[in-house]
């Protein structure tokens, strides 16, 4: 039997067809196995949230929602930054100033989640003639925290500050969140 060094053996040609077949019976079940563990449209859509800020008021925030969780965003006023600005950052349990908590350029700015670090209720302060707490920033009713109005806590059982999510400022109004 004369095989020839060029070529190709019929056990070679079954080795290769086998191993090809495998490769892509393999490759047809990764792919949707893969492809399931990806985020569906829904969660992709709540993966960021944009707030136009231009109409809040000096001393007015806003509620919005981030992740199915409540977010808020307040315009503080120059009284609240200088009071802020004025507290000895490392008399605080969770030592934050202001410029830690807001942007460069934007420091009137404040974009925090609206969930207690204590046990998740969600604070008062943000609406109209909800009650501020001892420091007027917030308050959560559960269990008596009090923040300040830059979201630090100051009072009460919470461990830390109001969180700060990752966010910019798409263009001079509306900021992205997420």
């Amino acid at each position: 039997m004369d095989h020839g060094e060029d070529g190709v053996r019929r056990r070679d040609f079954i080795n290769i067809a086998a191993v090809s077949a495998a490769g892509v019976g393999g490759a047809s079940i990764l792919i949707p196995l893969i492809s399931q563990m990806a985020p569906s449209e829904d969660v992709l859509a709540e993966s960021s949230t944009e707030v136009d800020v231009s109409a809040i008021e000096p001393g007015q925030a806003i509620k919005a929602i981030f992740r199915k969780q409540p977010l808020f965003v307040k315009r503080l006023t120059d009284a609240e930054i200088e009071a802020a600005n004025a507290v000895d950052v490392g008399s605080l349990r969770d030592a934050e100033s202001l410029n830690d908590r807001t942007l460069e350029g934007n420091r009137d700015i404040l974009v925090t989640m609206g969930v207690c670090t204590h046990l998740g209720c969600v604070p008062l302060g943000a609406a109209e003639g909800e009650v501020k707490g001892e420091y007027g920033g917030y308050f959560c009713p559960c269990h008596g925290s009090h923040y300040d109005t830059a979201g630090r806590i100051r009072k009460g059982p919470a461990p830390t500050n109001l969180v700060v999510p990752e966010y910019a400022f798409t263009s001079e109004t509306v900021i992205q969140v997420g």
